[in-house]
């Protein structure tokens, strides 16, 4: 869990926008940007790691990610479960939907509610360009799936 008192996201805007516009996975960067590990950690561990920003190996954004839901041989390469590792397995193939950073316990809830708040628009935006560019037909699918 994050600290009480959280990153300012307006402060750093302009270097957010710099890493969400990149092509990588960027939930280690936004990790790094964010307060680290608050003192009223559950971790059943004996070190102190308040203030730390490490990746915890959750694997809540290997998890999450749609590219390798799309390719799971991909994770095969490696058994670790970090951010690292994720940004290894998807390199420039990242969809930057930004699932990864919203399902990370370490990045600040300011700078979840900055991405979904700001960015979500071009998200749909670029979904929307995907399935044109695949040719779906999402009212087909429904009909297949038998409605909602």
């Amino acid at each position: 869990m994050p600290r009480r008192i959280q990153t300012d996201p307006e402060r750093m805007e302009k270097v957010l926008n710099m890493i969400l516009d990149t092509r990588f996975p960027p939930v280690a960067r936004m990790r790094l940007l964010s307060s680290g590990f608050s003192e009223a950690h559950t971790l059943d561990i004996k070190e102190d790691i308040t203030g730390t920003k490490a990746c915890l190996g959750c694997g809540n954004c290997i998890d999450i990610c749609p590219v390798l839901a799309r390719e799971p041989m991909r994770k095969n390469k490696t058994q670790q479960r970090t951010s690292m590792a994720l940004e290894t397995l998807v390199g420039e193939d990242c969809d930057r939907c930004y699932a990864c950073v919203l399902s990370c316990p370490q990045v600040d809830t300011t700078i979840k509610y900055y991405i979904v708040n700001r960015r979500n628009i071009e998200i749909m935006g670029r979904m929307e360009g995907r399935l044109i560019e695949d040719e779906l037909d999402l009212d087909l699918f429904f009909e297949e799936a038998g409605g909602l």
